[in-house]
Order: structure tokens, then C-alpha cells, then sequence
């Protein structure tokens, strides 16, 4: 028996003494501030307490380690402080997913006790192990210092109170999530709830010759194991093409290590992965198909019609007559490697059984689509599945394909409780879809004026197993090929292949990273080759209203990229070491394809609002835009009087939160509804109009998927940028300066937030991302393994805000989602380039060689 004090009180603990603290404070005592990132691998701080008045890391800290000893989590410290902390970090923009800002909060408790009074370094020293895929950092130590002012002082934290457009409105329940008490789906408890664990296959390409799972039946706590047969509906699923398995068949060929073989059912999770472990499979390993290169040739199909999922060719102009007339040329092959989203929540969803189905709570960024596939999977109809969204920990794109979801509404769907499946960290980097590698070749001129003449282009993206959205996102890859500038004649073609790799799909900026990282590169070669000044060069070619992107689309409003040129310039002009780069990024799916979003308005006693939408709250603040449009186009001065809320249940159709459209769309449809009850408004209260229901909706249905140059609408609106990198006299990256067109800029706080996040994950991109595979596995399943940058790994960020009103947005706004990580790894790539002389062609960067 251990005893220990937990928030003040004796508890007795009679257990297994080598069970994590995490697992006991959240499975046992049901305390779940303290969150589960990294799967007991010390690696991200989400689970940080504190035990006898020091940080430690409940994930990797066994009961027997804290006998005797004084335990406290959130959940144990005073309110008042408690709300100092909560505020400060909402009142600065330092939450946005919030799964991490509990580990943070905490840390910066057993801080402050030490030093009342921090200068920034020091709270960036004390803060340098946890970590934040959102924000960039920069949010949180102001947050810190602000904490710190506001205890020394006894002082409240102000919000905004302004319920409006332009203002910093604080973020929906962001309080509550800095505090843990804004439930995730892991946070999520009913009764009589079972768990659930999946078996992975153990080879990429494998035939599977017999599933034994005999001793995993016999054992403790196992209620069910599921396999491919016991699929009732449809087994295959896919964003796009449904060519992705719930379950392989025994008899069938595995495609890649995520293929999940067989599904365990039992009272605990750990009685679930044990039984996993007892599965028996007995294969026929076959050779994979690794290299993307070889797959339009090679004899191993991944899938029957073959081994090329799509491609984007553009061709416009003469571009070999121009080049023959060029003054100067540039061309290279480029390539980047796969990185991970690295979110903090790994997946993880719930399924309780209802009258008349199931009903799913889930994270997923588009629950209307996820919706239908289950439906599909099951049998069912579209009315007997449910989903909910609930907040979800960071994205990034890393959750618009299911995972666990399906699994969880099939064994809900035979055993009739409630089924929570997770996966594991290691799990979550070998089973979702990744951004893709690539590889480039590009070749650029220009005419003896520095004004760019053609580009040739070849791209190549792996997409793995499964095609999730590899086609669109070497589409994306494709139409941005000629990046922030015009060309007189292009001819690009992209490619998306399938291969036994990990999949490979939707990630922040969607295949234009990989683009823009190949094209800035040959920018500056051709400024060397030409002379030419690279901020010069750049601005005289940029795009601008009647200039014409890659496929054709002539610009005219809203661009604003020259603006963020003239933004950086005087900071370019005195920095000794630097780099530039631009970029473009469409906001909106577009390329033809229908979008819709409706929204549905309900008044309720005493003037309360539910707003319900379709629409993914990830970190980026979607519920909070909604708010303050609403407020703005209803002239409704108490934001809090309106809740957000996602289901299907609604009709509200929106989704999937992708391509930086979220605000765009929903803020459109809102506005629409808006009309009605402004109206109203003029003569009765918000509380008169109690009981009444008001409905909006969005749909651009006006874009193209091809075209003839100079007609073609590609996509509704687009977002620019120009980052500068700067490099101090050691060669050490200094500072990232950040300029962005966001048409009109909604809401300061949450737009800086995105922005900064986006640089932080553009420098991981550039240094140090990459997720390690050799062979179609894993070489490793710790999160650290992925790269991703703490806060003492990250330069100086500075943000600018550049607004070009446009007119397809609400009230002139456009999303930023994507376009804060796209021109970072390029601009340092350039600076790089600038110090040591050296053209780096391949993600992540060699470091630069230090002057003598």
C-alpha cells in the first residue's frame, strides 16, 4: 500500500506500484487536467504536476515513486490563482488548441514561486521542455510575464469586452481549456465505458495467410475481437476514393504498417493492448514498393488500377521559346521528406450507443463526411450516426482522415455500451497520413530587366498507401508552382504515386510548401546569376491585380503581396545575413467542386444563442470568428450570449475544416442568416425573440477545375506573404519577420497566434523535421524523433499584419490558416544560402558552414 497527499488530501493507493502517475490521476481519480501526449515518453509536458513542490512528469513517474509525498495538480490549486494564470494566458493570445496549456500552466505555478519577477529570458529558460505545435511560444512567455505582473500587483486581467469585429475578443472557453476543464474526447467518462486497441500489420506489403486470435479472446477483461468479417457495411472508406480498408481480410495483401489486422474490445485499456499482443498473424512477406520513383514502372501494384493516383498539367505559352530568349536561367532538383503533424492530442474517439444508432464524439475536421463513411461501414443510415465535435488538440490537417473512429462505432455498434479507442504515440506516427515527400525539378528564367519569362516544372509526391487527398494536394502542388509571381508561359506537371509508405494527405499548406521551397531557391539563383537584388527582383515581379497565376486565374482584388514586400524591406536592407521569400496560398477548396456551409441560429430564454455550424474548432479560433461576426452583423454587444456548437444532429453542414476556409465560409453564411434577425432586432430584444430559429448558408459553386487562361476561376480568394529570415554574424538564425495579407484582419490576437505558430512549424520544416522510415517502418515512434522545435529552438518571430480588403470575404477577411508555415523554410534556406555561399536543394537543411 503507498500513501500520498493529492491535493491536500490522504489517499491510500492498493495498486500495481509501477502504473504511471498519469494513468492513476486520470483513470482512477478521474483528475484530467494533466494530459497524455507523448505516451510515457517524457517528451511534451502535457502531463506535468507537482510533487513536493518540483515539476515532474506524471507520464513517466511510477505510484511507488511518490509515497509519502505531496502531489498537486490543477485541479488543487486555488480558484483566484487559478484564474490569474487562465486569464493572463487568454488575455494574450496563449491559448489555442489548449490540450498543452495545462503542462504550462503548471509550470509556470512552480516558477513563479521562485521568481516573482522574470525577465523574458528567464521564463523562456524555465518554459524550454514543454512543448506547443500551435502557437510559436511567443504568446505564451507573454502570457508568463503578464501572470507574473498581475500576482505581483493583485490585479484582475482584463478581457476585451467589445463584442465587434478588428478586436482581440478572447477566444471561446479558453479559459476552461487553460485549465483543463474544457474536456477533450480523452477526457470524456460514461458508465460502463469499454476500450478498445488495435492490431497493426508488421510488414508494409504482407500477405496475411491466418489471424490467429484464440489467447487474445481467453484473456482477462476481453469482451469482443473484431475483425474484417465482421464488418456489416461497406469496408472500404476514403476522403475522396474510397480505397482505404477499415480491416484487412486474412488472404489479402497488407499496403503499409498502419493496416490494422484485428480490434480488441476489453474492460481497460491495458487489458485491450495486452490482448493486442496476444493476436498470432501469420504472413507471406512480399517486396514493397519504397521508392516514388519507380512506382509508375515498377511490377508491384499498390492498388489494382495501378500505381499513379493523379496528376495537375498546366501548360500555357511558349516556355521553350523563352527560354531560348532568357538572359538568364536557373533549374535544380529539389526534394523534402515526409514530416508528421505532430499534435499534441494523438486520436482518439468515443461511441455510445443511442435509440435509434450511435452517436460519435470525435475531433475530426470534417464530422459531416466522417458521418457518412461510418453510416457506410455499419449499414446504417445517415439519421442513426451522430457525430460530435469535440475541441480538438492541434490538427493541422492530421485529422481530416478517420482512424480510430471506425473501429470504435463498429464495436459500439455489436456491444451496445460506450467504446473508447486511442492510439498510442507510437501508433499515431505510424497509422495517419503524413505531408508529402518530394521531389522537384524546376527550372526558371528571366530577361536581362530581371522580369521573369517561363517556368518548367516536374513535381512528384509519394503518397503512400492510400490516396486520402494525394491527388489534390500535388494539385495544390501544381497550381501554386509559380508560386507569388507571374510567368509568361508555364508547363508544370505534378504527379501524386502510390507506394507501401505511410500515407500521405492534407498538411498545413498542402503541397505548396514543397513548391514554394524549390521556386524561392531559384529566385535567388537567378538574382545572383543576373545581379539582381533579391528584394528588387521580387518586388518587380510579383503578383499583383491583373497579373495571372499557374493555371491561368487573373487577379483582381485583394492582392496584397507587394504591400508585405514594402513591409519587410528596410529590416532586409540593414540585415547583414538574409533571406526572402513569398508566397501565395488559396483559401477555399475550389477547382470546381461545390462548397457549402449553413449555418442555424437558435434563440433561447433570456436571449441565449446557440449557434450551430459545421465547422472544426482545432486551435484556430473558428468558434470565435463566428462570434464576433455575428455580433458585428447583428449589432449583439454581449458575445457571451452565444455558444458555438458542432453536430450533425443540426443539418448545419459545413466542413471539412480545410484549405483556410473555415472563416471565409462560415462567416459568410453567418452573415446571411444575420440579416433576419437584425431586423428583428430593431424592434424586439434578443429575449422576445425567444423560440425563434434563423438560418444561412454559403455556397460557391463558381470556380473551375480547368480552363482558358485569363476565364478560369481556380479558387475564390488567396492569402500572400513574405517572410524574412535573418541570420546573426555566427550563422545562427536570429529572427523571422513575418508580413501577411489576411484581407481584413478579425480578430489581432488570434491572427498573430496563427501566423506565429506557422513560422515555428516553417522552421521545423527548414532544420530539423522529418519522420524516421527506412523501408516502408518506423525506425522510431517517440515523438522526439519527429523534430519538432521547443521554444529554445526557435528564432525571434515578428508578425505583420497587411489588410487588402476582399470582397468575397466576411466583411473583407480571408484565412490564414496555412499560409503562416509555407515561405519560412525558403526564406531560410535563402539566408542560409547568403551566408555561406551554399544552395541547399533538400529539406531539412545542412547547417551552415562557419567563416574562418
Amino acid at each position: 500500500m503507498i500513501e500520498l497527499t493529492l491535493n491536500g488530501k490522504l489517499q491510500q493507493f492498493l495498486g500495481d506500484e509501477s502504473i504511471s502517475l498519469l494513468s492513476w490521476l486520470r483513470n482512477v481519480k478521474n483528475l484530467t487536467a494533466a494530459k497524455d501526449g507523448c505516451s510515457g515518453q517524457a517528451a511534451c509536458g502535457a502531463c506535468l504536476v507537482e510533487v513536493d513542490e518540483k515539476a515532474v512528469l506524471a507520464c513517466v513517474t511510477p505510484m511507488k515513486k511518490v509515497a509519502g509525498k505531496k502531489v498537486v495538480t490543477l485541479e488543487g490549486l486555488p480558484e483566484s490563482f487559478l484564474q490569474t494564470l487562465g486569464r493572463a494566458f487568454v488575455a494574450k493570445g496563449a491559448v489555442q488548441c489548449g490540450f498543452c496549456t495545462p503542462g504550462f500552466l503548471t509550470r509556470t505555478k512552480i516558477f513563479l514561486q521562485i521568481n516573482q519577477n522574470p525577465t523574458r529570458a528567464e521564463v523562456e529558460k524555465a518554459l524550454r521542455f514543454n512543448l506547443c505545435r500551435c502557437t510559436g511560444y511567443v504568446k505564451i512567455v507573454d502570457a508568463v510575464l503578464e501572470a507574473a505582473a498581475a500576482l505581483r500587483g493583485k490585479t484582475e486581467i482584463p478581457f476585451e469586452e467589445k463584442a465587434a469585429i478588428a478586436v482581440s475578443s478572447p477566444k471561446f472557453k479558453a479559459v476552461d481549456r487553460a485549465l483543463g476543464r474544457k474536456p477533450f474526447v480523452d477526457d470524456l467518462r460514461f458508465e460502463g465505458m469499454l476500450h478498445g486497441a488495435l492490431k497493426f500489420s508488421d510488414h508494409p506489403r504482407a500477405r496475411v495467410l491466418s489471424i490467429d486470435v484464440s489467447a487474445a479472446e481467453k484473456m482477462a477483461g476481453v469482451r469482443r475481437v473484431l475483425l474484417a468479417t465482421d464488418i456489416p457495411g461497406q469496408r472500404n472508406s476514403g476522403l475522396i476514393i474510397e480505397d482505404w480498408p477499415l480491416m484487412i481480410e486474412v488472404g489479402e495483401i497488407t499496403r503499409y504498417i498502419g493496416d490494422v489486422l484485428a480490434s480488441v474490445v476489453a474492460e481497460t485499456e491495458a487489458q485491450a493492448r495486452a490482448a493486442v499482443e496476444a493476436i498470432v498473424v501469420e504472413y507471406e512477406v512480399l517486396e514493397a514498393l519504397i521508392d516514388m520513383t519507380q512506382a509508375l514502372e515498377s511490377d508491384i501494384k499498390v492498388h489494382e488500377q495501378g500505381n499513379l493516383l493523379g496528376e495537375k498539367i498546366i501548360r500555357r505559352g511558349n516556355v521553350e521559346a523563352l527560354f531560348e530568349s532568357s538572359s538568364f536561367i536557373a533549374s535544380g532538383t529539389f526534394t523534402t521528406p515526409a514530416i508528421d503533424h505532430g499534435f499534441l492530442e494523438v486520436e482518439c474517439c468515443v461511441v455510445i450507443p443511442t435509440d435509434s444508432g450511435i452517436k460519435v464524439f470525435s475531433q475530426s475536421q470534417g464530422p459531416y463526411r466522417e458521418r457518412d463513411e461510418i453510416a457506410h461501414q455499419l449499414g446504417l443510415s445517415q439519421e442513426q450516426v451522430e457525430v460530435e465535435v469535440v475541441d480538438c488538440g492541434g490538427a493541422f490537417g492530421g485529422k481530416e482522415d478517420m482512424t480510430v473512429q471506425g473501429h470504435a462505432a463498429l464495436a459500439c455498434h455489436y456491444l451496445k455500451v460506450p467504446v473508447k479507442y486511442k492510439l498510442t504515440r507510437p501508433q499515431s506516427i505510424r497509422m495517419h497520413p503524413k505531408r508529402h515527400p518530394t521531389i522537384l525539378k524546376y527550372e526558371i528564367g528571366c530577361d536581362e530587366k530581371g522580369m521573369l519569362t517561363a517556368l518548367h516544372a516536374r513535381i512528384l509526391g509519394d503518397t503512400g498507401a492510400y490516396a486520402s487527398v494525394g491527388g489534390p494536394v500535388m494539385d495544390r502542388a501544381g497550381t501554386h508552382a509559380c508560386g507569388g509571381y507571374h510567368f509568361e508561359a508555364v508547363d508544370i506537371e505534378a504527379r501524386s504515386v502510390y507506394t507501401n509508405n505511410i500515407p500521405c494527405g492534407a498538411m498545413r499548406g498542402f503541397g505548396v510548401n514543397q513548391a514554394t521551397f524549390a521556386l524561392e531557391s531559384l529566385i535567388d539563383e537567378l538574382c545572383a546569376r543576373g545581379g539582381f537584388d533579391r528584394w528588387q527582383f521580387r518586388y518587380d515581379n510579383a503578383l499583383d491585380i491583373g497579373k495571372m497565376l499557374a493555371p491561368g486565374q487573373v487577379l483582381t482584388a485583394s492582392v496584397g503581396l507587394r504591400e508585405t514586400l514594402l513591409s519587410v524591406k528596410d529590416a532586409y536592407e540593414k540585415a547583414r545575413y538574409k533571406g526572402l521569400a513569398c508566397a501565395i496560398k488559396n483559401c477555399g477548396v475550389g477547382n470546381g467542386l461545390t462548397e457549402e456551409s449553413k449555418v442555424i441560429i437558435e434563440v433561447h430564454e433570456g436571449g441565449r444563442i446557440t449557434l450551430h455550424h459545421g465547422w472544426t474548432e482545432m486551435g484556430q479560433g473558428v468558434h470565435t470568428i463566428a462570434r464576433q461576426v455575428l455580433c458585428e452583423a447583428t449589432g449583439i454587444t454581449d458575445i457571451d450570449m452565444i455558444t458555438p456548437f458542432v453536430s450533425t444532429a443540426s443539418g448545419a453542414v459545413g466542413g471539412p475544416t480545410t484549405a483556410s476556409r473555415g472563416t471565409l465560409l462560415l462567416g459568410r453564411a453567418i452573415i446571411d442568416a444575420a440579416e433576419e434577425l437584425k431586423e428583428d432586432l430593431q424592434n424586439h430584444s434578443l429575449a422576445e425573440l425567444a423560440g425563434k430559429t434563423y438560418r444561412g448558408e454559403f455556397i460557391c459553386d463558381y470556380t473551375d477545375a480547368d480552363g482558358k487562361p485569363g476565364e478560369i476561376i481556380s479558387h475564390i480568394s488567396y492569402g500572400y506573404a513574405t517572410n524574412l529570415a535573418i541570420l546573426d554574424e555566427e550563422g545562427r538564425l536570429e529572427k523571422i519577420i513575418a508580413s501577411h495579407d489576411a484581407g481584413r484582419i478579425l480578430n489581432p490576437k488570434l491572427f498573430e497566434g496563427q501566423i506565429e505558430g506557422g513560422v515555428a512549424m516553417g522552421v521545423g520544416y527548414a532544420l530539423t523535421e522529418k519522420v524516421p522510415v527506412k523501408d516502408g517502418k518506423l525506425t522510431s515512434g517517440k515523438y522526439r524523433a519527429l523534430g519538432i522545435p521547443k521554444m529554445g529552438n526557435l528564432p525571434e518571430i515578428e508578425v505583420i499584419g497587411v489588410e487588402s480588403d476582399d470582397p468575397e470575404g466576411p466583411f473583407g477577411a480571408k484565412g490564414v490558416g496555412e499560409i503562416g508555415c509555407i515561405a519560412t523554410a525558403p526564406a531560410i534556406a535563402n539566408a542560409f544560402c547568403d551566408y555561406d555561399g551554399k544552395r541547399r536543394f533538400s529539406l531539412p537543411l545542412d547547417p551552415v558552414a562557419k567563416k574562418n
